[in-house]
């Protein structure tokens, strides 16, 4: 049984895919090819906005959000504390300063209540200038955005979208991808929506920031390649990964409803040994991962692969434990339910071609 099935999902889409890619052997454009602008227009078209910009990877779409957003040393960005490293990578990378928020345990996405306590202490404190915010899509599920963007307006700050796992995910009908101010995702082949390399993109309604984003994801570039009126950077998604990417979002609405029905199937056999995720009403999961909570991980974990049935845990260290954000002097306990979920997470297999659960 594997994790993640690549291989039964190729297989499955082998003979539209090779066709795609021949297409592109044959034509020679493998930077920002035709298949490039085809899937972004797709891209804005599935999200619903009116702007999608690929580029090289789900770290550098966050990258050039902050870029967009002028974040800056003194500004603060406020973060889940519990998430992939990129998502407060990127914020010190411009030389601001992330400032962590504990989870919401039901969804393990960043809670909005101690979100709107980390930007109060913040202004109280008087060192930093609140800058925006960063919310993540965990493990699939949209983040509160209802909240957050309340939130946001409150303190006016603007709002970036991590989508890299939420992508296909919804709230009401309004698709992952499509919240706060700037939205990122990836498609490192994990993700709900993968390619067979690295690639992100970013989304907005803004006109002068997809404007922006496209300059800065290109050295800057002005009118032409060698008028560079600002400095920016070279994170442009390859043809190849475009072509692959094309089929994959055809397919894709179908996968959707294949993974929420292998959900259903986990949440039937195993509600009454573990606690199980939770999608509250009107939320759409896209169910990159499959994560349960037990205080006896280590064992159950073991008991699977006795089983012949891989595990994974997604995230075993939270962003204030990491040793490069040490220097921020947290503490341990300072985000329980963060650190709760750190020791107690682990994920079962998830796919879009899983038969039996």
């Amino acid at each position: 049984m594997q994790f993640i099935d690549l291989a039964a999902q190729y297989q499955h889409l082998k003979q539209k895919i090779d066709k795609r890619i021949q297409t592109v052997l044959d034509h020679g454009h493998y930077i920002m090819g035709p298949e490039v602008q085809e899937l972004e227009q797709k891209l804005a078209e599935y999200v619903g906005v009116k702007h999608a910009i690929t580029c090289a990877n789900g770290t550098d779409a966050l990258t050039l959000a902050m870029m967009v957003l002028d974040v800056k040393p003194g500004d603060a960005v406020f973060c889940p504390t519990f998430t992939f490293f990129a998502t407060a990578e990127v914020i010190a990378f411009e030389g601001a300063t992330p400032v962590f928020v504990d989870s919401d345990e039901a969804t393990f996405n960043i809670c909005p209540q101690d979100l709107e306590k980390r930007i109060q202490a913040t202004i109280a404190e008087g060192k930093l200038k609140p800058k925006a915010i960063i919310a993540v899509d965990l493990f699939g599920l949209p983040a509160n955005y209802p909240e957050i963007e309340k939130i946001a307006k409150k303190y006016n700050l603007k709002l970036v979208e991590d989508a890299a796992q939420g992508f296909g995910g919804s709230i009401d009908g309004k698709r992952a991808g499509s919240f706060g101010d700037i939205a990122t995702t990836s498609f490192f082949p994990a993700k709900p929506l993968g390619c067979y390399g690295d690639g992100g993109a970013i989304f907005t309604n803004n006109d002068e920031y997809a404007e922006l984003i496209r300059s800065y994801r290109v050295h800057g570039k002005g009118k032409d390649k060698y008028d560079n009126v600002r400095i920016g950077m070279n994170s442009r998604l390859d043809t190849i990964q475009a072509a692959v990417l094309l089929e994959k979002l055809a397919e894709f609405p179908t996968e959707l409803i294949n993974r929420n029905k292998a959900a259903d199937n986990y949440e039937k056999e195993l509600a009454g040994k573990f606690k199980t995720p939770q999608v509250p009403i009107d939320f759409v999961s896209s169910w990159a991962q499959y994560t349960l909570i037990s205080n006896n991980r280590d064992a159950v974990m073991a008991e699977y692969k006795a089983k012949g049935i891989p595990t994974m845990i997604y995230y075993g260290t939270c962003m204030h434990q990491q040793t490069a954000f040490s220097k921020l002097g947290y503490q341990q306990g300072d985000f329980p339910i963060a650190e709760k979920l750190a020791s107690s997470v682990f994920s079962l297999p998830m796919h879009g071609y899983i038969s039996t659960v």
